[in-house]
């Protein structure tokens, strides 16, 4: 294990001595709106907003805004000096110090080895601090190229909205999107940042009336060049076109188990004369969190004995006890009553996940779900989820997501 997160641990440990040993300590952190930020590669510093408040007992409360998304974080422990902030549904949490109008500490995530620098202060302050008036106008539609000195470079899509220097909007690519985004056009300077408790992205960007060249950091291990051009009519590959059978194959099918230990297969009779949807997710996934939240709502409200889903994890944890933490985690949190099965454990990896699903011409995104007609066919697979954040596309996939259901159910 790295040095960096033996500290954070060492530090837990503290926290946890502490509070078997001494009484809790009164709040001391001041309520209102607070301007917090991640300390990226390169020197860069990626900001975003929250809101704290506390409840009769104490207990702390914060909303993380992201243009129109907040996040709610209601697991929040102090002690003494030392908080931790755990986040909601992903294994990542923040871990540090605290004054009344202050907090310093690092955001973890501790199965990929990685520590960011966080910092906050008390205090209403603008997302990004604006220099210059905006000389650009950014609003429409970008065909951007990403990674593209790298060994795998892909395709995108900008899509944004400016309101004087204030720009919100998303990016989508062939495996989903990057959610909510919000930042500002500072003269010819575009960034945007987010932060969800997963993601932590931040996107700089040189700008001219038709076109971006920028720098696209994912917390402190990643950066990559990406440049970008504007096109009203851009659009990427059909979502339902980029996964399928390997020739040979007829059926789709696995066997992993659930979180009692029992090993589940799509040949299974409960599964028989059934549509049957197979999520393949993880819950380390925005993008997978936002598709599970969809089909949980879909599902409450569509009941119908002859419809059957399933998810299928493909986790990072380190440990089965971990992932198994994960997936009852996001159970709880979302209210999932649908089965998820341990897939993978110990990475992410789609080679790996490929290699369990040797069916698929290649596992492309998580999440990907396969919809099996109730002959046990394969009707289609879905590569991606075009979230809340995108707005029109995410209506458009609700309504050929019914259609396709309500096809299949009728056969």
């Amino acid at each position: 294990m790295k040095k960096g997160v033996s500290r954070i641990l060492i530090l837990l440990a503290i926290v946890i001595v502490s509070n078997s040993c001494q009484e809790r300590v009164e709040n001391q952190l001041v309520l209102g709106e607070w301007w917090a930020n991640l300390e990226v590669i390169e020197s860069e510093i990626l900001p975003f907003n929250f809101s704290l408040t506390s409840s009769e007992n104490g207990d702390y409360k914060m909303v993380i805004r992201n243009s129109d998304e907040l996040i709610t974080v209601d697991d929040i422990e102090v002690f003494n000096d030392s908080i931790l902030i755990k986040m909601p549904v992903f294994e990542g949490y923040i871990a540090g110090k605290y004054t009344d109008e202050t907090i310093t500490g690092s955001f973890v995530k501790e199965s990929l080895d990685r520590i960011v620098p966080f910092n906050a202060e008390f205090g209403e302050k603008s997302r990004f601090e604006v220099k210059e008036v905006a000389s650009i106008n950014v609003s429409g539609i970008w065909e951007a190229d990403f990674n593209i000195d790298g060994e795998k470079p892909y395709i995108a899509k900008g899509i944004f909205y400016q309101n004087d220097d204030i720009v919100t909007g998303t990016i989508r690519t062939t495996t989903g999107d990057y959610r909510f985004l919000e930042g500002v056009v500072d003269g010819s300077q575009l960034k945007l940042s987010t932060f969800d408790g997963a993601h932590a992205f931040l996107f700089t960007a040189n700008v001219t009336d038709s076109t971006l060249n920028g720098l696209f950091y994912s917390g402190n291990h990643s950066v990559e060049k990406f440049t970008a051009k504007r096109n009203d009519a851009y659009e990427l590959p059909d979502a339902n076109s980029l996964t399928f059978l390997n020739e040979g194959y007829e059926k789709f099918d696995f066997t992993f188990p659930d979180v009692n230990g029992n090993m589940i297969s799509l040949s299974d009779e409960e599964f028989q004369d059934k549509v049957v949807l197979v999520q393949i997710m993880g819950t380390w996934c925005p993008n997978c969190l936002d598709e599970t939240k969809f089909y949980v709502e879909y599902l409450n409200k569509n009941p119908n004995p002859n419809l059957k889903m399933v998810a299928l994890a493909f986790e990072y944890a380190r440990t089965e006890e971990k992932a198994f933490q994960g997936i009852q985690r996001l159970k709880d949190r979302v209210g999932v009553d649908y089965p998820i099965l341990l897939a993978q454990v110990g990475t992410d990896s789609k080679t790996k996940a490929n290699e369990k699903l040797p069916m698929l011409n290649h596992v492309l995104s998580y999440p990907t779900t396969v919809y099996i007609d109730k002959k046990g066919g394969v009707h289609k697979i879905h590569t991606g989820f075009n979230g809340p954040a995108t707005g029109e596309k995410y209506e458009e996939f609700k309504v050929e997501f019914e259609k396709t259901l309500q096809e299949l159910l009728v056969e």
